[in-house]
């Protein structure tokens, strides 16, 4: 088993881990320190005055990873709050990979699209020396030497299928096409599932080789291939067009990975819950409410015991005052806790979820 200098407990976090993708327990549910979407170097000031352009900043690996290390530097983490490391280059990397440009900002980037008509599909070839993917592999092997004994490695954030066509094709373009030209948005669909196996595993395997584990954006450590599924763009189609052009996608790419846990954004993409729970290969839902009105978490509860009922995990975004209200309002298993709260009160919140 892996040594980490912050996280003497790593056995045991690892192990309540694997409890909660069986809908288990061990001894109470796992629980993490943060809040969803964190980002790296999160509230830290950026020095930009080293680099001529904001994409040479996000290029620049050995920054990336020394920003992360800089953070977790002297922290202890706590319960199931894993110091995970995953290179980032923004959520559209996948579609970048076929000749996209990212149009990069602080904190994310964006694709240009690409496919101004149908016939521009054509051009749509996965390259294997694209500087963004060759970027990532740099950023992967620069983070594989530095991390022994210090953090885990998740491979980036990648967004086949649906999220990948509306990349190419811009968003609002595509909703029009689904309903216009449906074929066509089905050619593009299956377009950017097609060589999703091969990118999957080629950034999933040196981080098998390096530590035995996957990881991801969600920091969730897995001992086996582990895949985040998503469909963002499911907020803006119907359930019917959720169930012709998604469904399918997603169920493909999830048959490939040993453990899948679907990054489910928001009530829009939550008005497919029954088709999604349906899904053969999924283990859990990763449940990222919004905000303003959809706060606290107590009216998601029917939602949470739904995904529950169907013999899934579900992580839950909770803030710490809502805790003792959602104990009472569910059972513990499957649940997978993100609180941000202050470190001062981690202890005592691990000792409540001990008697949940």
């Amino acid at each position: 088993m892996l040594e980490l200098e912050g996280m003497p407990h790593f056995g045991d976090a690892m192990r309540r881990v694997s409890a909660w993708y069986e809908q288990a327990v061990i001894d109470r549910p796992p629980i993490r320190f943060a809040r969803h979407n964190v980002q790296h170097g999160a509230g830290q000031p950026l020095d930009t005055s080293r680099w001529p352009t904001l994409k040479d900043r996000w290029f620049d690996a050995e920054y990336q990873v020394d920003q992360f290390i800089q953070r977790i530097e002297g922290c202890l983490f706590h319960a199931e709050t894993f110091p995970v490391f995953w290179p980032n280059l923004g959520p559209e990397i996948y579609a970048a990979f076929y000749g996209c440009d990212l149009e990069f900002q602080d904190v994310t980037s964006y694709a240009k699209p690409i496919v101004h008509d149908w016939d521009d599909m054509a051009t749509l070839r996965l390259d294997t020396e694209n500087p963004y993917l060759k970027k990532i592999d740099e950023i992967t092997r620069v983070a594989i030497e530095r991390a022994p004994g210090q953090f885990l490695i998740g491979y980036t954030d990648l967004h086949p299928g649906i999220d990948c066509a509306a990349a190419w094709r811009d968003p609002q373009s595509l909703c029009i096409d689904m309903a216009m030209e449906p074929d066509d948005v089905m050619i593009l669909v299956d377009l950017a599932n097609r060589d999703f196996v091969r990118i999957f595993k080629h950034f999933v395997a040196p981080l098998m080789a390096h530590q035995g584990i996957s990881a991801g954006w969600m920091c969730i450590p897995c001992q086996g291939q582990l895949h985040l599924p998503a469909a963002d763009f499911a907020s803006l189609v119907s359930p019917q067009m959720f169930d012709e052009f998604i469904l399918p996608s997603l169920a493909q790419q999830m048959e490939h990975a040993d453990r899948n846990i679907f990054h489910m954004d928001g009530r829009g993409v939550a008005k497919n819950i029954d088709r999604i729970l349906e899904l053969p290969r999924l283990d859990a839902i990763q449940w990222a409410q919004g905000i303003g009105s959809d706060r606290p978490i107590l009216q998601w509860v029917p939602l949470i015991k739904k995904i529950q009922a169907a013999g899934k995990s579900v992580i839950v975004d909770i803030a710490p005052d809502e805790l003792e209200d959602f104990i009472g309002s569910v059972r513990p298993e499957g649940i997978y806790l993100w609180i941000a709260a202050d470190p001062g009160t981690e202890e005592a919140i691990i000792r409540r979820t001990e008697s949940w």
